[in-house]
């Protein structure tokens, strides 16, 4: 009698739970997939190997180093973060700039027309807080 019960409480509980299980999964979700050239996107430059790197001038001068890179809040516009000023790390800061205003050539990173005092005299650029 005690199996007889049991069995019919589990199947109980089986049936009641069941529609909830369904109710959870909720309305089926696309997700629009879009192609891209992955062979084209392997050529660019990776972000983790970006940062880290000396930015230099026209004249090949250290004129910062790339201290992050930010994607604004459209998605779109990447956003680069310079530290500036200093040495060996002490007294710098850090600056922004749009990434496009970066050139690439080779193994460098170019800011056409910078200099040290130009980049120093920009807004210092704080991390928002979380």
């Amino acid at each position: 009698m005690r199996v007889l019960f049991a069995a019919a409480a589990l199947a109980a509980a089986t049936a009641l739970a069941a529609p909830a299980f369904v109710l959870a999964q909720g309305t089926p979700q696309t997700v629009q997939l879009t192609k891209v050239d992955v062979v084209k996107i392997a050529t660019g430059y990776r972000a983790s190997k970006v940062i880290g790197s000396s930015v230099v001038n026209e004249a090949n001068d250290t004129v910062g180093k790339v201290d992050d890179i930010i994607i604004g809040q459209d998605g779109k516009s990447p956003f680069v973060v310079l530290s500036v000023g200093g040495f060996l790390g002490m007294g710098n800061k850090l600056v922004v700039l749009p990434y496009e205003q970066l050139k690439t050539t080779g193994d460098k990173i170019l800011l056409p027309g910078a200099t040290k005092d130009a980049l120093k005299a920009l807004p210092e650029f704080k991390y928002a807080s979380s």
